[in-house]
Parts: C-alpha cells; structure tokens; sequence
C-alpha cells in the first residue's frame, strides 16, 4: 500500500492551470482511447470528470485541481474545473446542479459543508454521476467515495507536537481556522483538543475563523494578538490562513516571540521560514492528492470499485490503493516542511 512518508517523500511540481469551462452538454461518447477498463468485464466508459474546489483562486486548489488535470488527461478522459469565487456551500451548488444536468461521468468536490450541498449532490448520484469528495467531506450518504489527505488523527498530532515543541511545551496559544463548518478543520480541532490533553501545560484561549480570506485572516490574527497579549503560539490548519497570519506576524514586534505552524504550502511559506517567522509547516502534497481523487473518481466510473470497504485499485503513478471504511481512501502522512527541506519543493 503506497503512503506518503513525512520526511521521506518528495513532492512533484504542480502546474497552476485552470480549465475553466464546463463541457457541453449530453454524455460524451465512449472514446476510442479507452478511460480506464471496468474490472473483470474489459468494458469502457467514457470519463468526464468535473473538479469543484471550495474556492478558485486559491493557490491550495489549484495545486490540487492540477493534479486532477493530469490523471484525467492520462486516461484518455475530458476534465473540467469550475467553482465559486467564495467559500460557500450555497454557491457550490449551482455547479453541482450544471454538472449533473450535463450528465459528467463523475463529480470531484472540496465540501464547504457536510450537509449543505446533499441534496444537489443526491440528486446527481439520482443522475448516474459519480461523486467524489477529497480534501473536505460531506455526510457518507451523500457521496461514493472520500480521498482522505491524511488521517485525522496524524495532521492533528504534527501540529499540537508541532507548536508544543517551539513553546517549551507551555503556555498559551489560539487556533486560527477557515469557515465556522468546513468538516475537515472542525474534525481536525476536535482532534487537536484531544491531543493537548497530552500537554497539561498549554491553554488553548481562543478559535477563529478567517474564512479562507486573506484579508480576513490576517485581521484575526491582529485581533488575536491584541487580545491575548501572553499568547506564545497560534496553529492555522488552513494554507489561507498560515500564510496570512505569517505576513502580519513576519513585519510585527511578535515575530521570533509568537511562534506559528499549520497546514501551509512550501511556496506560500518559503519566505516566512527563511526570514525566521515560521520554524516549521506541516501538509501533504495536494498535486498527488488531486490526482488521487480523479483516479478513485475513474475507478467508480468504470467499474474497478463500488466505494465498498476493501476495494482495490491501481491510481496511476501513485501505485496501490484500497478503499477503507466509510468509503475513504487515505492518501499517506503530512511532510513537515522546515529550512532544511523547503527548497526541494515547488507547489
């Protein structure tokens, strides 16, 4: 089984492309390149896969939607990114809607919120249209699969070890998070409350949310610091939001005093590590982590998995991978990014 290794793997260049139209209408007929054969039959099917990130324009998705890109255009299949300019589960469903009504073979989605876009996304499935979440999850019910970046459990445990190691494993620090219902940093802050029970000596003050906005996020930071005046960290589970809190920390008298780590990506951050702002950053490669959801998402398609816990499929480059409980499929470990490693990375 292929994982990803925290100090061990080397993470691919993402191209930063954007295709930003969806396909024409009507099921597109089966191409003379084959997408993919279905298990055990030798059949086809055509593959025509939409990507609907939270938002566009952020440098995270595009990452991700261009690791999309790549498998599907190895597979002979037509692929398509569109979204909302905002994070917002409402504004995510009118995609869906177009999606389903063009009748792609299958649906790749970051949920701005687990139950919100069920319905549309129900309604797809009603359609025939495969749905695969990645990076942030809706309810089970509502998809085939789920492309899991890393476990809960171990992105919880890098940053709480991360932050407990540059404060001397004392004092008080905040959470600075995305939007008050994205599943994946409510189940990651849940599981970080958890963790710090291991660390008796650091008081979590203060969460806010910057709703994966810059401008936002930076503003919270500000707020943060003004209000706990003996804060010694912050955690930002949210590339937005790292980058950001390290921009107003890296020009403000709290830089080198308040120490800061998240989920961030080695492009956003290079400049604030090498100035000494952040020590340490922690995240998967979101390139791999795309072109794993579009291969899951061809593997629905044409037969080779169901979602079922013990399914088994080949993800291209990636090699092995086996559907887990509750249709997840977890790509590997977060990579710890520091001044020793950043400058072997480009996305």
């Amino acid at each position: 089984m292929h994982t990803v290794t925290r100090r061990g793997a080397m993470l691919g260049a993402a191209a930063l492309s954007i295709a930003l139209a969806l396909v024409g209408c009507g099921k597109a007929e089966t191409p003379t390149t084959p997408a993919g054969t279905a298990g055990g039959t030798g059949a086809s099917k055509a593959l025509n896969v939409v990507f609907i990130p939270k938002n566009l324009g952020n440098p995270y998705f595009d990452a991700s939607d261009a690791g999309g890109k790549e498998a599907i255009e190895s597979l002979g299949g037509t692929y398509s990114q569109v979204g909302p300019q905002t994070a917002s589960p409402d504004a995510q469903v009118q995609y869906i809607n177009t999606a389903a009504q063009q009748h792609v073979s299958a649906i790749v989605i970051s949920a701005n919120d687990p139950k919100a876009i069920g319905d549309a996304l129900t309604q797809a499935k009603q359609a025939g249209v495969k749905v695969v979440t990645f990076d942030s999850d809706t309810d089970p019910q509502y998809r085939d699969a789920f492309v899991n970046q890393a476990s809960p459990e171990g992105i919880a445990k890098a940053q709480v070890e991360g932050i407990a190691k540059e404060i001397g494993d004392s004092g008080e620090i905040a959470i600075l998070s995305a939007s008050a219902n994205a599943t994946n940093q409510n189940t990651w802050i849940e599981l970080m409350k958890k963790e710090l029970t291991n660390h008796p000596n650091i008081k979590l003050v203060d969460t806010v949310y910057g709703n994966d906005d810059d401008q936002t996020s930076f503003d919270k930071t500000a707020a943060l610091l003004q209000t706990h005046p003996n804060l010694k960290g912050i955690i930002s589970p949210t590339t937005v939001g790292i980058a950001a809190a390290a921009r107003y920390l890296s020009t403000s008298d709290k830089k080198g005093k308040v120490a800061l780590t998240g989920l961030g990506t080695p492009n956003q951050m290079r400049e604030y590590v090498k100035n000494g702002t952040v020590k340490e950053f922690y995240l998967w490669n979101p390139t791999d982590l795309g072109y794993l959801a579009a291969q899951t998402a061809a593997a629905l398609v044409n037969g080779q998995i169901t979602g079922k816990e013990g399914d088994s499929f080949k993800a291209g480059r990636l090699g092995d991978y086996k559907v887990g409980a509750n249709g997840e499929v977890l790509l590997g470990d977060p990579t710890a990014f520091n001044s020793d490693n950043i400058d072997k990375f480009n996305f």
